[in-house]
Order: structure tokens, then sequence, then C-alpha cells
């Protein structure tokens, strides 16, 4: 019964989004508006993860919907619009990093990376000198490389759907992910830290 209704809702989800699609190409400012407030929240969490801090997410969230607001007649309705939506996000976000070569995520983020055989909240903690190091690490990476590693890790997205938003193959997304791991394992191993094991981290 559960599944049912879930399924309905889903559905009536859909359905309420393709209205306000339609209604939006025809210039309803509200029915955008709509869509606005359904993906508000993935449009902010992507820019947060890449570009490091709330402020700048605020801001780059106001221009991806802009950008998507000006760029909505060139979307396919064969596509998912928030896969369409995402791929606006992360090529400006891409674009802002590359301008100003920022850090992309907040060291409790990435506190998972570094593994215990013991997850108590004081072996969880990073102390501060490994918060260096791991900060260090994350800076090395380049920006296509942290943009498929967001895509994948925090918004649990599957190869396929990593590809519609980047236009890449899912051979290269695979690609990118495994050197991403192993940059990010090399340069805290060169550090003196004990890296993830990468198998965990993809299962």
């Amino acid at each position: 019964m559960r599944t049912s209704i879930s399924g309905e809702v889903m559905i009536e989800q859909q359905s309420d989004e393709q209205v306000w699609i339609e209604q939006a190409l025809d210039g309803n400012q509200t029915a955008f508006g709509q869509l606005m407030h359904q993906y508000a929240g993935a449009v902010y969490n992507l820019a947060y993860r890449m570009l490091g801090n709330a402020q700048d997410a605020e801001d780059a969230a106001q221009e991806i919907f802009l950008r998507a607001y000006t760029r909505l007649e060139s979307f396919d309705q064969t596509r998912r619009f928030s896969t369409w939506l995402l791929s606006i996000g992360s090529n400006y976000c891409i674009d802002r990093l590359r301008r100003r070569r920022f850090a992309w995520l907040t060291l409790d983020d990435v506190a998972f990376w570094l593994p215990s055989n013991d997850r108590t909240p004081e072996h969880s903690a990073l102390d501060s000198d490994q918060q260096a190091t791991v900060q260090r690490a994350l800076q090395r990476l380049p920006e296509n490389y942290r943009l498929v590693t967001v895509l994948r890790y925090w918004h649990d997205m599957s190869y396929g759907e990593i590809a519609q938003t980047t236009g890449l193959t899912e051979s290269t997304i695979k690609t990118r992910l495994h050197r991403a791991r192993h940059m990010l394992a090399d340069a805290l191993n060169f550090e003196g830290l004990t890296a993830w094991d990468a198998e965990q981290v993809t299962s």
C-alpha cells in the first residue's frame, strides 16, 4: 500500500512539474517560481559542495536559476528537468572555481574519508593537523574531478545521470572518479595520513 501511495505522489509531482514548465515557457513567472521552490535545495547543495561556503552558494543558486529561466526554451522535455538544471549549475560552478581557485568542500564534509576502526565521536573528529592536511589534498584536485565526485557521492547520481549532467561519457566519469580517489589518497599518504579504503567509498 505504501509503495502504491509513494508511486502516486511521484506521478503527481511529475505531472505538476510538467505543467509548471509549460506555463513558464508561456511566460508565467509564478510557475517558474514553483520550479525554483521544488529544486532550491538540490541547486543550493550542489553550489555549496562545489564552492565551499554558504554565501557563495546562495549567490550561485540565484544565478543558476536566472540562467535556467533565460534558457528554458532550450530545455528538451524528453529529459529530466532536474538533470538539465544541475548541468547548468555544474557549468556555472566550474566557471567560478576557475576564476578564483577556491576550496570546494568544508573539512567536516570529508571527515568520513579518513577511516577509523572505531567510529566513536572522538575518533570521528579530525584534529587540526589532519584538517590542514585534508584541505591541502582537496585543493590539489582539479575542478573537473571535483564535479564528478560531488555529483556521485553527495547527489548520489548514477553514472548515467552524471553523464547527462556533464556531457561526459560513463567511461570518462568512471576514470575521473578512480583518479580522483587515488590523487586524494596519494596526497594524504604523502602527508603521513592513512587514506580511506577506495572500495569502501564506492560501496
